[in-house]
């Protein structure tokens, strides 16, 4: 069984936000919404200063606290271990929201939580999601992290990498090359 991840390169990320703009089109995010962000890291003193640029979504978890929070199974975990809502379901209580310590849900404004879904729609017809797809700098890489031979792996096995927030305990399934 498929278990889908991200792997995105510090490194190659330009901050350019192709990334959040293919996925708001995409998606038919609400303006002034986003399920992902760019976000730039600076760290050090001058002048031994370095900057991180790397783009986030939600980090669809393998323990993911927004899921038993929600009181109506709106939130839950589908094929593939994508994080999902179902808008129909969803009594926008906000719980979900506040329990992810990535902060990558919001309440759209037709009351409903919503987030990052891997463009599942387009994992489905064999795509990466649009944050994939339109990256001009290849920074980021979609693929199944229960296959040994993906390319998310054969990263993962060649570069040193870490996820956001170990210490939640959430087990992310996007990983980050340093």
């Amino acid at each position: 069984m498929a278990r889908y991840g991200m792997v995105i390169d510090t490194r190659r990320c330009v901050g350019c936000m192709d990334c959040v703009v293919a996925c708001q089109t995409e998606n038919n995010v609400p303006y002034g919404y986003h399920r992902n962000w760019v976000t730039w890291v600076v760290t050090g003193t001058f002048p031994r200063l370095a900057m991180e640029i790397r783009s986030e979504r939600c980090n669809h978890c393998d323990n993911p606290p927004c899921v038993p929070v929600c009181p109506t199974g709106a939130s839950h975990i589908a094929g593939g271990g994508i994080v999902k809502v179902t808008r129909e379901t969803c009594i926008a209580c906000g719980l979900c929201i506040e329990a992810c310590p990535y902060k990558a849900r919001y309440m759209h404004p037709d009351k409903f939580a919503d987030k990052c879904t891997f463009c599942d729609h387009r994992v489905k017809e064999g795509k990466d999601p649009a944050c994939a797809a339109v990256c001009p700098a290849r920074a980021i890489t979609f693929g199944d992290l229960a296959d040994p031979q993906s390319e998310v792996r054969q990263l993962l096995k060649t570069r040193k990498h870490r996820v956001l927030k170990p210490e939640a305990g959430t087990k992310p399934n996007i990983y980050y090359l340093t």
